[in-house]
């Protein structure tokens, strides 16, 4: 219906608009997008702006003083630091601590809502018919596309903005503060350029955002070699091979160097333009890449409705699990040393201990904690493909046959719960066997493990939802997972209650091994889990099905 409304309004203003041609209508287009997304491009610029005051304001707790900063710049001199976050060029001041803590994290989500979102009005409507539809009257061929590509760059102009006003507003130094914001912005708007031409060569949503997740990791990965191999803090030629380290090496509040922005501009706007290349001479809904044969006849694992689950979640099953191994192991390199860097007596050490006694059992705990929340983001992930199969259309055929729904969602359901079961164990393991001999792998594993009911609640909500509210199923869930993070994680900053932040899913969890074991929350929330989820799944079974 939206795409009957766009032809309706604009048929009348393409023959006298100022634009002709192959962007013809582009104006139009803009305000669509815009209209169609802009609760995403909100939440995503301001969830990713309002981490600077959070982050500068717990790290000024947790360093008050030029001595806690330079010990912490020793610490944060490591290889394992450099791979994960970048040179720790200026780890002894507020900024560089800043950097250090957040530049790579919003960096590179930035990069994943430029990848989703350009492909999402791109490739996903070509995909699906729309751009047909659209193409049909009046719109020019590069309109729809050369808008798309607009209202994402302007949402990593945005967001660099309100990340520099932010820091400006902390009382971080000037020049540092709009080449921090710059070249968060940067980096996105180089991945609006690379996901457009992923879009042209791909002749699916799922190939496109695929192929430039790879490109991604590929570029973080040539980064992290680049800062590990790194002769203490200077910049390395091989950094320069990723579009990361072009952002990086600005060094906001250290040199602030602007030019590595220019190039990060002209990639975006050299991508842009040779998608519209290879857009003019493409047939509509073909990629330049060819799609790969399949086997004549499915295995019997795809046969099942669990198999074919697995099979299309097998990249972002196999990603999670790369990442809990990688974070498990620099959680635990690193436990033994925070304990030089934390002062018990500040505030922020205390929330980041969670009230333990114990420095190195409540920094375990701590790490443990971050363990869960990452197989907790990957269950909701994995679950929302539920959503997306009926959304686009796909479940209905599958439905049409002797499958049922409660089979069809339970192999849906058990994906998500057992990858997140094996996410906590292999995270908690990994924790404790590089930890220098800091805890042992089995107790950190069931200390990690320990977090699977809180999981499976929030899969219960997300269940929920999908029965009874369930084009809002996906965008609620992330906000009551963001939630919970931000309590359990700072509610005694935020003084919260201790009976509130409990009152949580990640916050009823005991935070071992700094704390005792205790089974009755464990079994609560698996009681509301199995409840929530129960009634989702019959509301399911009932209710008709709605797609996007």
């Amino acid at each position: 219906m939206s795409t009957a409304v766009l032809g309706a309004s604009r048929r009348p203003r393409a023959a006298v608009g100022p634009l002709a041609g192959t962007m013809a209508g582009f104006l139009v287009c803009v305000r669509f997008i815009l209209h169609r997304n802009w609760l995403r491009l909100v939440v995503w610029a301001a969830v990713l702006a309002v981490m600077i005051p959070i982050v500068y304001d717990s790290q000024q707790a947790a360093f008050p003083t030029q001595a806690a900063r330079d010990a912490y710049a020793n610490v944060a001199n490591t290889p394992a630091i450099a791979a994960m976050t970048g040179l720790p060029y200026a780890a002894g001041s507020l900024g560089g601590i800043l950097v250090i803590k957040i530049w790579m994290t919003l960096a590179v989500a930035l990069g994943f809502a430029s990848i989703f979102l350009v492909t999402r009005n791109g490739r996903a409507d070509e995909e699906a018919g729309r751009t047909e539809l659209l193409r049909g009257s009046a719109l020019g061929r590069h309109a729809f596309g050369m808008a798309n590509y607009v209202v994402v760059d302007s949402l990593s102009i945005v967001t660099g903005l309100l990340i520099s006003l932010l820091a400006l507003a902390a009382g971080l130094p000037t020049a540092g503060s709009w080449v921090l914001g710059g070249s968060i912005a940067g980096v996105g708007l180089a991945f609006v350029g690379i996901s457009a031409v992923c879009g042209q060569l791909s002749s699916t949503s799922r190939g496109a955002n695929s192929l430039g997740v790879a490109v991604l990791a590929v570029f973080y990965l040539v980064r992290a070699v680049a800062d590990v191999n790194a002769p203490d803090t200077n910049v390395t030629d091989l950094s320069w091979l990723s579009p990361i380290g072009w952002g990086q090496n600005m060094r906001p509040f250290a040199q602030d160097t602007w030019w590595p922005f220019l190039a990060l501009a002209a990639l975006a706007a050299a991508g842009c333009a040779v998608a519209m290349r290879i857009e003019t001479h493409r047939d509509l809904g073909m990629g330049l890449l060819p799609e790969r044969r399949g086997p004549g006849r499915a295995t019997a694992l795809l046969a099942s409705p669990a198999g074919l689950a697995m099979r299309l979640q097998r990249t972002t099953l196999i990603s999670w699990l790369v990442g809990a191994a990688v974070a498990g192991m620099f959680f635990g390199s690193v436990a033994t040393a925070m304990t030089t860097v934390l002062d018990p007596s500040n505030a922020y050490a205390k929330a980041f201990l969670g009230g333990s006694q114990d420095m190195l059992n409540g920094i375990l705990a701590t790490f443990v904690l971050f363990n869960a929340m990452l197989a907790a983001a990957f269950a909701v992930q994995s679950l929302s493909g539920a959503r997306t199969e009926e959304a686009a259309g796909r479940l209905e055929p599958q439905l049409a046959g002797s499958l049922g729904r409660t089979r069809w969602l339970g192999a849906h359901i058990a994906v998500a719960a057992v990858g997140s079961a094996v996410m906590l164990l292999l995270g908690g393991w990994l924790t404790g066997a590089s930890s220098n001999g800091a805890a042992s792998g089995a107790a950190l594993a069931g200390a990690s493990f320990a977090y699977w009911p809180a999981v499976l609640l929030l899969m219960g909500l997300l269940l929920f939802m999908h029965g009874f509210l369930p084009r809002l199923s996906v965008s609620l869930t992330w906000a009551v997972y963001g939630i919970s993070v931000v309590v359990a994680m700072f509610g005694p900053l935020l003084s919260l209650s201790e009976e509130a932040i409990r009152k949580t899913p990640f916050g009823a969890v005991p935070r071992m091994p700094a704390a005792d074991f205790s089974l009755a929350p464990l079994v609560v929330l698996t009681l509301i889990a199995l409840v929530l989820g129960g009634l989702g799944i019959w509301r399911f079974r009932n209710r008709d099905l709605t797609q996007e």
